[in-house]
């Protein structure tokens, strides 16, 4: 495993890991660890969506069209 140093870190910045950590039962050096990995994951394309149409208020309402076409084969010629 890797091993990184943070020069210069506001007190006060510390200080809110150490509280943030002791929340969630972790040290602070491993809540570091998972806000690091979280801010580094690429974000799910369904989740983003989700989030972006509740944020429009949701889509309880939309009007979905029922399928009347029959699938058909492909023909590859």
């Amino acid at each position: 495993m890797s091993s990184i140093v943070v020069r210069g870190l506001d007190q006060g910045i510390k200080a809110q890991l150490v509280a943030q950590a002791k929340r969630n039962g972790r040290s602070m050096e491993a809540e570091v660890r998972r806000i690091l990995a979280e801010a580094v994951r690429l974000p799910n394309i369904g989740v983003a969506l989700l989030e972006a149409a509740q944020s429009q208020g949701g889509v309880d309402d939309l009007d979905i069209p029922q399928r009347v076409d029959q699938a058909r084969a492909v023909v590859f010629e």
